[in-house]
C-alpha cells in the first residue's frame, strides 16, 4: 500500500504545490513541462482500473480496497526524506564564467515535493545539448571544488546516443530514488549526481566524497549497477576528480571497476 500511494503521487502532485509556485517563479521555459492535474479520484480509480475483463473475484475486492484506503488518505501530510537536495541547471553560455552557469533552482525535502519538482521540469532527455541536471546534498555545489567533493569522484556511466530516448530517462530517475531514498550501504559518502547532455553521447556521474575509502566506493558502484540493471558484462568505472583535471589525454583513469 505504501509504494502504491507514492506512485499515485507521483502521478497526481498537485498544481497549487509551494514547489510548483516556486518553479514558475524561478525556472524558464527551457526546462519547465506543462502537466495535466486530473482529480485524484478520477486518476486513481483509472489507474488501478483492470486491464482484462476477466478477472477473478478476489483481485477486484482487492483493487476495491486500494481505492478506499487511498480516497481517505490526508493529502496534506508530508513524508520527509533523511536529507534536503538541490536541484540544479547547466547551460553553456560563453559570455558568463561556468559558475554563473550553473543555476540553483530548488531545494525539497520531502517526497512529496520532490515528485512535485520531477513532474514539472522536462525529462533529462528533452534538454539541449550541452546543458546538465544536478542533484546534491543540500549545501553541496556540483563542482569539483567543493569542499565535500575536493576528495571524492565519481562512479561514471556512459551513453551512446541511441540510449537517449530508451534508457537515459529511466536511469537518471533510478539513481534520483536511489540518492534521495538513501539505498546505498554507505549514503553519507555520496555528494549527489549529474547528468551531462551531449552532442556525442550523454554521461551520468554519481559523485562521493573520499574516493580514498575503497569500501565505500565499491559497495556504492555494485548497488549502483545492480539497482540500474546493467549486464554484469558492462563495466562501470570510478575517476577521482583529481585525476580527471590532471588528465592529458581524452582517455579517463579508472581508479576502481565494477
Amino acid at each position: 500500500m505504501f509504494i502504491k500511494y507514492f506512485l499515485f503521487l507521483k502521478k497526481n502532485e498537485i498544481k497549487t504545490s509551494k514547489l510548483a509556485r516556486i518553479l514558475n517563479h524561478v525556472v524558464n521555459s527551457k526546462i519547465m513541462v506543462k502537466i495535466p492535474y486530473p482529480s485524484y479520484k478520477k486518476t486513481c480509480s483509472s489507474a488501478i482500473k483492470m486491464s482484462n475483463s476477466v478477472e477473478i473475484e478476489n483481485e477486484k475486492n482487492d483493487q476495491k480496497s486500494d481505492i478506499n484506503e487511498i480516497e481517505q488518505m490526508d493529502y496534506s501530510i508530508k513524508h520527509p526524506l533523511q536529507n534536503c537536495w538541490t536541484l540544479w541547471y547547466y547551460e553553456n553560455d560563453r559570455t558568463q564564467t561556468w559558475e554563473k552557469n550553473q543555476k540553483e533552482i530548488v531545494s525539497f525535502q520531502t517526497v512529496e515535493d520532490f515528485w512535485s519538482l520531477y513532474n514539472h521540469v522536462k525529462p533529462a532527455s528533452e534538454l539541449r545539448q550541452g546543458t546538465d541536471y544536478s542533484l546534491f546534498k543540500q549545501g553541496i555545489k556540483p563542482m569539483w571544488e567543493d569542499g565535500a567533493n575536493k576528495r571524492g569522484g565519481r562512479w561514471l556511466i556512459s551513453l551512446d546516443k541511441k540510449q537517449r530516448n530508451n534508457e537515459l530517462d529511466r536511469y537518471w530517475l533510478d539513481i534520483i530514488l536511489c540518492l534521495i531514498g538513501e539505498a546505498f550501504e554507505h549514503s553519507d559518502e555520496v555528494c549527489g549526481a549529474v547528468v551531462n547532455i551531449r552532442q556525442k553521447g550523454d554521461k551520468i556521474g554519481v559523485w562521493t566524497s573520499d574516493a580514498s575509502n575503497s569500501a565505500a566506493v565499491v559497495e556504492i558502484g555494485k548497488k549502483l549497477k545492480e539497482r540500474l540493471n546493467i549486464p554484469p558484462r558492462t563495466t562501470l568505472g570510478y575517476e577521482i576528480h583529481k585525476d580527471t583535471i590532471d588528465k592529458t589525454g581524452s582517455v579517463s583513469k579508472y581508479s576502481y571497476t565494477v
